[in-house]
């Protein structure tokens, strides 16, 4: 997979309806499953206690958080797409998310983003990308959203 390079406004706004591409895969662990528990004191056994799950829980085993799996966009993001020249990017919204399937401990998960829109708003750029939370061998996706960015180039 490559990296994609955006260097400015009018090189973005070139790709707007169009995939912007896939990161790498990712695998979930149970390690960072127990450490986003602790970041965010959701220890519910159904994350975190592995036999539990298995002989309890309706998947056979631990599932990530929903909000893990989103919480690691930016890691893959940064594997999509590279914009230069800027003085900063901020998260701007999440529109439309669905979680769609879970995501078991030791699965491989990877971003798939496509450009939506793109508006210039008096030098502030607004993206806003389609996104897909692929889970290797799956049909459905994690999840699927829009994802709102602000890019502010230099």
């Amino acid at each position: 997979m490559s990296q994609l390079i955006i260097n400015s406004f009018e090189e973005f706004e070139k790709y707007v309806g169009q995939e912007l591409g896939v990161s790498e895969y990712h695998t979930i662990t149970q390690n960072q499953v127990n450490l986003f528990a602790d970041a965010t004191l959701d220890h519910q056994w159904i994350h975190t206690d592995p036999e539990r799950a298995k002989s309890e829980g309706a998947f056979g085993g631990t599932i990530a958080h929903g909000y893990l799996t989103l919480s690691i966009v930016p890691y893959l993001w940064e594997q999509v797409v590279k914009v230069n020249n800027l003085s900063m990017m901020v998260n701007y919204g999440i529109e439309n998310l669905r979680f769609a399937q879970a995501v078991m401990v030791g699965d491989e998960v990877r971003l798939n983003a496509s450009l939506e829109n793109i508006t210039n708003l008096r030098g502030t750029i607004k993206t806003e990308m389609k996104v897909k939370l692929e889970i290797k061998g799956q049909k459905k996706p994690a999840f699927t959203g829009n994802l709102v960015f602000l890019y502010h180039f230099k």
